[in-house]
């Protein structure tokens, strides 16, 4: 069985936590301000650390600094997609695994995390590769990073219309929460109002026809200075 079926979505279950009705938008004129003050606890390289350790005492404020707060670090690029995806997905497409793939998973994954470090794909990717080489601290900690991020996306809406939409700073998180959160993706994507993506969702037994998503900190690369 192909691993892209086998992977177990335990981020599913942990979904429900991390939803609220109590939606914020993210102000990232604050954010950007905070995460660039070193005496301030919101300062973004505090954060990083404490998420590298999956630190499990982070507030949901943090969490939303560290995640939103990535988009304003140089290193950021939404559109880039390391070499390292067609490794991957190289090892994905096999019927069965073994000790060594399960290996190379973590080594491209690891790859394309620091390309990228906010990509719930691969720590589920991650988290199923440590558990099937018996190394569950590690799936624990991918677990724990993965919710960081989780918390923080979900806290900003539902995504069932563009005043509630779910804002996101990579269009890789789009098709990460759909599947996250049981949906299918339908196929079609439009850009609404050159602030919003709208993504389409197969027929589900919700009668939700598709998700928005805010975009606006990775249009923002696209905008000449």
């Amino acid at each position: 069985m192909k691993i892209i079926y086998m992977i177990l979505f335990s981020l599913l279950c942990i979904t429900s936590n991390s939803q609220t009705n109590d939606f914020v938008k993210p102000n990232y004129g604050l954010i950007e301000k905070n995460i660039s003050d070193k005496n301030s606890p919101y300062y973004f390289k505090k954060l990083f650390t404490r998420y590298a350790k999956a630190d499990t005492t982070m507030t949901l404020e943090e969490k939303r600094h560290l995640y939103y707060g990535y988009s304003f670090q140089e290193e950021y690029s939404p559109y880039e997609r390391p070499e390292a995806h067609k490794n991957l997905n190289e090892i994905l497409v096999k019927e069965e695994l073994d000790k060594a793939d399960y290996e190379k998973i973590l080594l491209h994954s690891a790859s394309i995390l620091k390309q990228y470090p906010f990509s719930i794909r691969m720590k589920e990717y991650r988290i199923f590769s440590y558990k099937e080489l018996g190394m569950h601290k590690e799936a624990e900690d991918e677990t724990v990073q993965a919710t960081i991020i989780l918390d923080a996306m979900l806290s900003t809406g539902d995504g069932t219309t563009k005043d509630s939409s779910f804002y996101v700073i990579n269009t890789l998180n789009e098709y990460e929460i759909i599947n996250i959160l049981g949906f299918e993706f339908g196929g079609e994507q439009h850009l609404v109002d050159q602030q919003y993506d709208y993504l389409t969702l197969n027929e589900n037994s919700y009668n939700i026809k598709g998700l928005y998503f805010e975009v606006s900190r990775s249009l923002s690369t696209l905008t000449p200075n």
